[in-house]
């Protein structure tokens, strides 16, 4: 018998290489730069908040955004008088390709949730709630360390 944690672990990863496979085969890019560019067009405007939302160092995210940028899918603007704080914006090629590879992502998703006869709204639902949860938790958690 498998606990529940271990289950979610262990599809989350299933998952995060069906994307990638899916994403590299259709769209050229990998899924965790697909998620950066994601992450970004969803709020995360310095590279600062960026890595926060990946989960990454910042020197990780720092040459993540430099392929990116390269690449034509991202805009990078230093700010000011703010040291050394990037501000991140997704440039038109970047934008397409995020709501291409986000509908790409979903309609497979929605599709295996279907086959499995597992309701998507209930899944869906529940997977909110449970990271709420964990989104409350660790904002009161000393030193924001907390998880399951």
């Amino acid at each position: 018998m498998t606990s529940l944690s271990y289950d979610l672990h262990k599809l989350t990863a299933r998952l995060d290489r069906a994307a990638d496979r899916l994403l590299r085969d259709h769209e050229g890019i990998s899924y965790s730069r697909f998620l950066a560019l994601f992450a970004i067009g969803e709020g995360a405007a310095s590279q600062r908040a960026l890595a926060d939302w990946l989960g990454q160092t910042e020197p990780s995210t720092s040459r993540m955004v430099g392929v990116l940028a390269e690449e034509g899918l991202l805009k990078v603007t230093r700010v000011a008088g703010a040291g050394n704080r990037r501000q991140l914006e997704l440039t038109a090629k970047g934008a397409a390709l995020v709501k291409r590879a986000s509908r790409l992502l979903e309609g497979r998703f929605v599709e295996v949730v279907k086959r499995s006869g597992v309701s998507h709204v209930s899944y869906q639902r529940n997977t909110q709630r449970l990271l709420r949860q964990l989104d409350a938790e660790t904002q009161t958690a000393p030193g924001h360390g907390r998880a399951a």
